[in-house]
């Protein structure tokens, strides 16, 4: 299991510590929500401070777009580099092409599944991207609990992949911890993302190693 804390709920006045204290305790990415206040009712951060992580980050960004407008936003951040950049299919029109926009700036694509976009939305575009993110909350704001339903969205996203013979990774976020980990990954999820309960913890290195069930 793969772990990528949600530096939204980072303490901002202390960035540059936080981010060094998750890359030492062990995450695999740091996973960044980018929130335009028009598709979500909530405003984030820009590329500024974005670039200012990816100076001090020794591990991967995740950039996750929660915005209207993907391609104007994909084009501040796709200079930064980071592993993923996903995008909401419910705001894009053409997100084939949009994926092949963050490919060409060798940057793996993602699509995010809001909780009541079904699986089969992806049934003709999953063997374009690398990672699908299910989200298992409504977006726009950290601290929330996490949506049952999303185990069966998991269990059928886990057999399109396999269906469609692609090598595509499944992440979910939102109200994820060291509880429902385990049956997260036995529903088949390869990334988890986690705001609230790794940085609201005594241990980050013992709450990451918790949701990666090494105990």
């Amino acid at each position: 299991m793969y772990v990528a804390p949600s530096i939204l709920s980072a303490d901002f006045g202390n960035l540059q510590a936080e981010i060094n204290a998750i890359c030492e305790a062990g995450c695999d990415l740091i996973h960044i929500d980018v929130m335009d206040g028009h598709f979500v009712p909530n405003l984030t951060i820009g590329p500024l401070v974005v670039n200012a992580v990816a100076k001090v980050a020794t591990k991967p960004l995740d950039i996750h777009l929660m915005v209207e407008n993907n391609t104007f936003f994909a084009d501040l951040f796709l200079p930064l580099k980071p592993k993923f950049l996903t995008f909401h299919i419910e705001e894009e029109k053409h997100p084939l092409r949009l994926i092949d926009h963050i490919r060409k700036h060798d940057v793996s694509p993602g699509i995010v599944l809001n909780p009541h976009t079904p699986v089969s939305s992806l049934e003709h575009i999953i063997d374009e991207v690398d990672m699908v993110l299910l989200m298992s909350v409504n977006p726009g704001f950290g601290g929330q609990s996490f949506m049952p339903l999303v185990y069966d969205k998991i269990r059928a996203l886990r057999e399109l992949i396999d269906r469609k013979n692609t090598k595509c990774l499944i992440e979910v976020d939102g109200g994820v911890n060291g509880l429902n980990a385990p049956e997260l990954d036995e529903a088949g999820a390869d990334i988890l993302v986690a705001g609230n309960y790794i940085f609201s913890s005594n241990s980050y290195a013992e709450a990451i190693r918790a949701i990666k069930l090494e105990f």
